[in-house]
């Protein structure tokens, strides 16, 4: 644990055992300390969804939290989970949503009772981004049943270093300017890349394409027609597959212009590099963090209780405020309040980072037009598709 989890830690113990006489009640409870230890959590995440500590959550709940790493490409989602004991080894999975749909038709999660989590209602974004009959609704819901449980929201765009590119990036189009020819990375993954490619082409009129996240087999076609012509151009370094890889090959300067993530952004920028998050033309592509609970038919009661509280805090101020100071996604109306009125359980800077992604995070839903679907009609067409580009 590095120092900035351990000062956590020590002020979010002493918080929780003086907030309403809790230091004399939780001494005469059940859950001790060393109960805590032995009753964990497992929750499989894709990297992201790590505060750096879950020590609040463990004082009000008597259980520990164990992140394990998976995958987020849906195949392998879907593999861990059938064929790799995911059902019993996973209390819950933390990943990017829209894919409930596999997981639910193959039995291998629960649906969702809203009255269990307490911070569902207090959570307005839901019912900004979630209505009944948009995307965002889709994003969580199959069959009209909820699933997923929203943690965090994000607009995707591209990441660049304007030292390198000379100018300001606007468009998912600079993923395919010659200008950058052998200077981008695209993230090896259909639902990213992919779909970027397709907005572009529909945005620029150089394609007609109805849904760029949802296309018909036709569609599919041109657009990997199109990235193949690129790579055989030289057009791409590479096609990075890991969060660490990605980061490095902007900080060394190997690439001025990355598919990629807005915590990346963030690291490099941490590194003392001048890199970006584009304002893309062609709007942002719309996604959001989603919890599902495992359909283990063995688990008590108890631990389903347990793996409620667990994603209802989830949903609370100060797991928000942290995955909104790290990532700077938009998580929940509570986390900046809460960040700005306790800024003794951040560090400095944290609450002001708080506020800063909230706002930034509402701007990306003004602009967004497409929501990143994991699991679309022809997926089984993407996934043949993007291995030919690939092997291209």
């Amino acid at each position: 644990m590095n120092n900035l989890s351990q000062s956590i830690s020590r002020r979010l113990a002493l918080q929780t055992m003086l907030a309403a006489g809790a230091g004399t009640a939780m001494a005469g409870l059940p859950w001790s300390r060393a109960f805590a230890q032995e009753a964990v959590l497992n929750l499989a995440d894709i990297g992201v969804g790590d505060p750096g500590n879950w020590n609040l959550f463990t004082e009000q709940s008597g259980y520990d939290v164990n992140l394990v790493a998976i995958g987020n490409a849906p195949s392998a989602v879907i593999n861990v989970m059938l064929a790799g004991g995911g059902i019993q080894t996973f209390d819950g999975i933390h990943i990017v949503g829209g894919m409930q749909n596999p997981l639910a038709e193959l039995g291998l999660i629960q649906p969702i009772d809203t009255s269990r989590l307490p911070n569902w209602s207090k959570n307005t974004f839901i019912q900004d981004y979630l209505q009944p009959g948009t995307p965002g609704h889709d994003y969580f819901y199959f069959n009209d049943q909820l699933y997923g449980i929203p943690t965090a929201f994000q607009g995707e765009s591209v990441c660049y270093l304007p030292d390198a590119t000379g100018e300001t990036i606007d468009s998912f189009g600079a993923m395919f300017d010659p200008k950058y020819r052998g200077y981008v990375a695209l993230e090896d993954s259909y639902a990213n890349a992919g779909y970027k490619a397709a907005i572009y082409m529909k945005t620029a009129g150089l394609a007609e394409i109805d849904q760029p996240t949802n296309m018909t087999p036709s569609e599919i076609n041109t657009v990997m027609n199109f990235l193949i012509e690129k790579k055989k151009e030289g057009q791409f370094r590479v096609l990075w597959s890991s969060y660490e890889q990605a980061v490095n090959l902007l900080a060394n300067k190997e690439v001025y212009v990355l598919d990629g993530w807005e915590p990346m952004v963030l690291d490099v920028q941490a590194r003392g590099l001048d890199c970006r998050y584009a304002v893309p033309k062609e709007g942002y592509m719309l996604w959001a963090m989603s919890g599902y609970i495992t359909n283990n038919p063995n688990r008590s009661e108890e631990r389903l209780a347990a793996i409620y509280q667990l994603f209802d805090f989830m949903m609370g101020p100060w797991y928000g405020a942290r995955l909104s100071s790290m990532n700077g996604y938009l998580t929940n109306p509570q986390a900046a309040p809460f960040a700005q009125a306790n800024p003794e359980l951040f560090e400095e800077g944290e609450p002001a980072r708080v506020a800063a992604a909230e706002e930034n995070g509402r701007a990306k839903f003004s602009n967004g037009k497409y929501w990143q679907f994991r699991w679309p009609t022809e997926v089984h067409t993407l996934e043949a598709e993007w291995a030919r580009f690939k092997a291209a």
